[in-house]
């Protein structure tokens, strides 16, 4: 018994042996007259068939500035030789053996659009020869293939790279190519990180060229790739997207912090950069890819808006030698944009009235002129003694009154209230009433003036300032005060020191006069700032929906 169970263990050895005896002799014998330099058909009129079938094992590399498509291919060539058949009862039932390819014919099968230096073709892998002459070859190579790349969509733009095989020196009457499969073969492909590939359609080609008369089929291979855009977004398109809302930002930082333009310099430069890193990526063609048109919009929206900042920085910083506002840009930009963007000073609301920034005051030296015309009456005894003690406390230390705004042309004149001109008439009755039923203060100067305590003959002292000209542009002045006219026959009365007092109201009313023009100007700058920034806000955004809804 264990005799037979250790020859039926030896059989299989026994008989490997015998095929392997087998296979050296059928070798021997098919490589006696056998040459790998003439096509293998009996026939020379007829063709011989090739089965070409390609498998995309991975893409290692898409270089989109040099358009070039690097590829891991796995080639598989089925043809029958004529020359290489046997009778397998002959040799112990073999079938197939595998052999060097060197030794036997091969299909001179290139990639016609190959992009490499190198034009080495397969690796010289065994091929494997079965009885009946077919011959299968399979073959790794690494091929780098010529890609029309169009970047209109990029990042998310779709390629098409063709790999087109034919045979270099045989026509379609000698050798014909078959496709294997109607597509590549995906199911040993590796996902790439950056590509995705959706299909390799194949399609067979009969060409004509102009050199031969004799047709030269091919088979092409299309691949289909789109790009994994998650990269680009995060990496070129989202800084792009928040730094382009920095420019709109610009304009609601304060003119004063000296920073506007610097930010949108600051912005320019780094889009700038951006643009730079997507150009040196992209092929030198007339066709600007989609981000780059965004870079291009946005750095032209910034520029825009720091040549705008200027100008409303120039509204701004106008000075007091600039002309006065206009009456439409009050109306337009004070009076309405000024509510519908929110623009306000310190102590105002959208809902609140602005307040009118031309109305004028009156000067701390009208109640002082009151006070001393008041004071100077009761001297004389003409108003009789009516005046209690509190009344002449309050007009020797008179209550400092708020200014209450008043519209002037020209030189103000100081106006005597209904008191004041009730208090006088009963003294001197119908002396002092102009047209419209009060004191001209100004008229206190008049040479025929008369003013209680003087002798009708006595004409008034009047200061020499008086007759000087007015000084030529928009100034504020004020006219003669009473003081000048007859202080000096007022006893305790400096008149030098009045019209020192008199110089300072009128250079506090000018400059006031000054620094409202100056917030006038002002406040239309800011508006202009608000107003420009919610328009290129809009602009941004409406650009980005654009951009983003171009994309395939």
């Amino acid at each position: 018994m264990i005799p037979i169970i250790c020859l039926a263990m030896l059989l299989p050895e026994v008989a490997h042996s015998a095929q392997g005896h087998f296979a050296h002799k059928l070798l021997n014998d098919l490589m006696e007259s056998y040459s790998s330099a003439l096509r293998p058909v009996e026939d020379t009129d007829r063709a011989l068939n090739v089965t070409l079938q390609i498998t995309l094992s991975q893409i290692k590399d898409m270089d989109e500035r040099n358009q070039v498509l690097i590829a891991y291919l796995w080639i598989r060539q089925t043809w029958h030789d004529a020359y290489l058949r046997w009778n397998k009862e002959d040799y112990d039932g073999l079938e197939v053996i595998h052999i060097p390819s060197s030794l036997v014919w091969r299909p001179d099968l290139v990639l016609y659009n190959k992009a490499d230096d190198d034009f080495s073709g397969p690796m010289d892998t065994n091929v494997r020869l079965r009885y009946n002459g077919e011959i299968t070859w399979d073959a790794p190579a690494i091929t780098k293939s010529s890609c029309v790349v169009d970047v209109s969509y990029f990042p998310f733009d779709s390629q098409e790279c063709k790999l087109t095989f034919g045979s270099w020196t045989y026509n379609g009457n000698q050798v014909d190519i078959f496709m294997g499969m109607d597509s590549g073969d995906l199911s040993d492909f590796v996902e790439n990180v950056e590509w995705e590939c959706h299909g390799m359609p194949a399609t067979k080609n009969v060409i004509m060229y102009g050199c031969c008369s004799d047709p030269y089929p091919d088979i092409t291979y299309t691949v289909l790739l789109q790009r994994r855009s998650s990269f680009y977004i995060f990496n070129l398109l989202l800084p792009c997207f928040l730094i382009s809302f920095l420019a709109p930002l610009g304009f609601y930082l304060p003119a004063d912090s000296g920073e506007k333009v610097s930010l949108g310099v600051t912005v320019l430069l780094a889009l700038t950069v951006f643009q730079l890193m997507v150009a040196e990526s992209m092929p030198p063609s007339e066709s600007v890819p989609l981000i780059g048109k965004y870079y291009i919009a946005t750095m032209t929206m910034v520029t825009a808006s720091t040549s705008l900042t200027i100008f409303i920085m120039n509204i701004h910083f106008c000075g007091a030698e600039a002309k006065p506002v206009p009456h439409w840009a009050k109306v337009l930009i004070i009076d309405y944009m000024s509510k519908i963007f929110c623009v306000y000073e310190v102590g105002e609301n959208c809902a609140s009235a602005p307040s009118s920034s031309a109305s004028s005051f009156h000067s701390p030296q009208d109640d002082v002129c009151y006070q001393h015309h008041s004071s100077h009456i009761q001297a004389n005894g003409k108003p009789g003694n009516h005046a209690s003690k509190q009344d002449w406390k309050s007009q020797k230390y008179p209550r400092p009154q708020t200014p209450k705004p008043q519209h002037h042309k020209g030189r103000a004149q100081h106006y005597i209230t209904r008191e004041e001109k009730s208090h006088l008439s009963s003294s001197a009755p119908g002396k002092y009433e102009g047209s419209n039923g009060k004191i001209l203060a100004s008229d206190c100067c008049k040479e025929d003036q008369k003013v209680p305590g003087y002798f009708e003959d006595q004409k008034l002292p009047c200061c020499p300032e008086d007759k000087k000209p007015l000084p030529p542009g928009p100034t504020v002045t004020f006219g003669p005060c009473v003081f000048c006219s007859y202080g000096s026959g007022i006893p305790g009365v400096d008149t030098k020191l009045v019209r020192n007092v008199e110089y300072i109201a009128n250079c506090f009313r000018e400059q006031r006069a000054t620094c409202a023009k100056g917030a006038e100007w002002k406040k239309i700058a800011k508006v202009m700032d608000r107003f420009f920034m919610w328009i290129f806000f809009i602009m941004v955004f409406l650009m980005s929906i654009l951009i983003i809804g171009k994309a395939p």
